[in-house]
């Protein structure tokens, strides 16, 4: 929230991804797991009953049915501040995109941080696809694209909120559209939207591939989709190196899980 520039303390006020990230520290114990290991269940009862400073820090839930294991969660964003958080995430105008979640806000288009000192004035904006200066090598990858990594990361970690919570806790999403749902169906939105990058619409084009007509009409092309390092914040354009398997191969994760549910939608 803060950087030191010549000696003062100014704050920082950018809306990127560094602020999701934290919600990724998440895990839920069930007590009956715990109990099978009794040098970590020892610890674990210890630090609720001797360090309050730090439990307090720990969501503990007892299950509704008789025969249920209570759950603990282990995250570093209470209920409270999870909700808040999500209302920027899942915010059309910030980061939630068509095709997943920015690296950063969609706010700062409009209202760019800007930052004075040693006599020159720096600038970060929202820049969805390529950069639009020679900053960092003339690399914006992280001031609005699209990553598959972090995105795959903050759908599991809905998942594992979800386990928790279950359906009491609903949130609005998309932000401002009056649609309340839980965090697995959160979850799901997500994977949808960032499936969709690859799937083909209604045209036959992919978003990935940028309207490239090869793709969508030559039957030499068009069963080709390019696993590219990041996407275009907007348009989901593929960008950055198109060989990266490793990670954007993720994605194919997210294609599966909306075929197993037969979601309507294009293959």
């Amino acid at each position: 929230d803060q950087i030191h520039v010549d000696g003062r303390t100014l704050p920082l006020r950018v809306r990127s991804l560094v602020g999701l990230i934290p919600l990724l520290a998440v895990e839920v114990l069930d007590a009956d797991l715990v109990e099978r290991l009794p040098g970590f269940a020892k610890r674990f009862h210890w630090l609720l009953a001797n360090r309050p400073d730090l439990a307090r820090h720990i969501s503990y839930m007892e299950s509704d049915g008789a025969d249920a294991a209570p759950h603990r969660l282990l995250a570093i964003p209470s209920r409270s501040r999870l909700e808040r958080v999500l209302r920027y995430m899942l915010d059309e105008n910030e980061f939630l995109s068509p095709y997943g979640i920015r690296s950063l806000s969609r706010y700062h288009l409009e209202h760019p941080f800007e930052l004075q000192a040693g006599g020159a004035a720096y600038r970060i904006g929202y820049v969805p696809g390529e950069s639009d200066t020679g900053m960092f090598g003339g690399n914006s990858n992280w001031r609005g694209p699209i990553w598959l990594p972090l995105n795959y990361l903050l759908i599991e970690a809905l998942e594992r909120y979800h386990h928790f919570y279950g359906d009491d806790l609903r949130v609005e999403c998309p932000t401002g559209s009056g649609r309340m749902r839980n965090l697995r169906e959160v979850a799901r939105e997500l994977a949808n939207r960032v499936a969709g990058l690859v799937l083909r619409n209604d045209d036959g084009h992919r978003p990935c591939h940028g309207g490239d007509a090869r793709y969508a009409e030559d039957p030499h092309w068009r069963d080709l989709a390019l696993f590219h390092e990041y996407f275009h914040g907007e348009d989901g354009r593929g960008l950055g190196a198109s060989h990266q398997t490793g990670w954007t191969a993720l994605i194919v994760r997210c294609i599966e899980e909306l075929a197993h549910r037969g979601a309507d939608g294009p293959t």
